[in-house]
């Protein structure tokens, strides 16, 4: 067989780690998990609402899955071995929901790429969690963000308490990331972006020790097949900003905070959690969780990926 050229190797390795997807796939179609697309519109822009249930007649609690800056709501369903989160809870009693804010994956595109920016996106959770709880006929629902989804959903949080029973940032950005200005409305992804979140080894590589080969080829796989070559850049242009600046409403947030990070996380270290967390004002029903070792994709990290769940889950549960 002749040797492939860089490029040819990558588009190989994609269409490997997506056809993993869909075996997997097919796996998850014979536990009997329901997907469901429900409809969903705000400010005139179509967005992307979907149900993951398991079908055994239980009822479930529902639980809002909320995206990063680069890529859509395919972050929570790696579908490889058992790494897919959303999976995960809607095998351990949850209705799972996840959400593409305007313009990210399946919603709508937009025009300005500037407009979904921070508080854009937290009224797009805003319109998803009224939703879920009409259909279910509940005053308040549990909801996880990652990453930039921490801002979104922290600011949601802040002004809806109403509407959230329990809140977890997963690998929160608390402050600003460093000045850059942010001049294009669209981000360029490219598998750097697909690839920048995994735990490298000295001399750049992703380790495969941390995050199992074919899992990284099977998520940038669907960052391609979902996200395409741009995403907004309006979060973006959020998060590159002083670190002087607070992103998340700590000292507003009123309902049961879970802050879980990894130590190695490069966006969330452990010494501005702590400081977050004494920023809530109720500490006694919250919770401060550092995984060591786990960086800011733990959810996907081979030695961690279940401890992080199974905090999670104990968090949610806790009366």
């Amino acid at each position: 067989m002749p040797k492939m050229t860089g490029k040819r190797s990558f588009l190989f390795l994609l269409t490997i780690g997506f056809l993993c997807s869909l075996v997997y796939a097919s796996v998850a179609q014979a536990a009997e998990i329901l997907r469901e697309v429900v409809p969903l519109e705000r400010n005139h822009v179509a967005l992307h609402l979907e149900r993951y249930i398991e079908q055994d007649g239980q009822s479930k609690k529902p639980i809002l899955f909320v995206h990063g800056v680069t890529f859509s709501s395919h972050e929570f369903d790696v579908n490889y071995k058992d790494y897919s989160l959303a999976r995960y809870f809607a095998k351990h009693g949850y209705e799972v929901w996840l959400l593409d804010i305007a313009g990210f994956g399946h919603s709508e595109a937009v025009k300005d790429g500037f407009m979904p920016d921070s508080d854009y996106a937290a009224e797009d959770i805003e319109a998803a969690v009224r939703c879920i709880l009409a259909r279910n006929n509940l005053s308040s629902m549990d909801v996880l963000g990652w990453s930039w989804g921490t801002v979104t959903s922290g600011r949601f949080a802040a002004r809806h308490p109403e509407l959230v029973h329990r809140l977890v940032l997963y690998a929160p950005i608390f402050v600003g990331m460093g000045e850059k200005a942010v001049k294009e409305p669209f981000h360029h992804n490219t598998w750097g972006s697909a690839a920048s979140d995994f735990q490298r080894k000295a001399d750049g590589s992703i380790d495969f020790d941390i995050a199992e080969e074919l899992l990284v080829n099977t998520y940038i796989a669907n960052a391609w097949h979902y996200d395409r070559d741009s995403s907004p850049n309006g979060g973006r242009r959020d998060l590159l900003v002083s670190d002087n600046v607070r992103l998340i409403p700590m000292e507003s947030i009123n309902v049961p905070v879970l802050i879980i990070a990894g130590s190695k996380d490069q966006y969330a270290s452990p010494a501005l959690c702590k400081e977050a967390f004494a920023m809530l004002s109720n500490r006694d029903k919250s919770q401060l969780v550092i995984i060591d070792g786990g960086g800011h994709a733990m959810v996907m990290e081979k030695p961690y990926y279940k401890k992080f769940r199974e905090n999670v889950l104990r968090f949610l549960q806790a009366n």
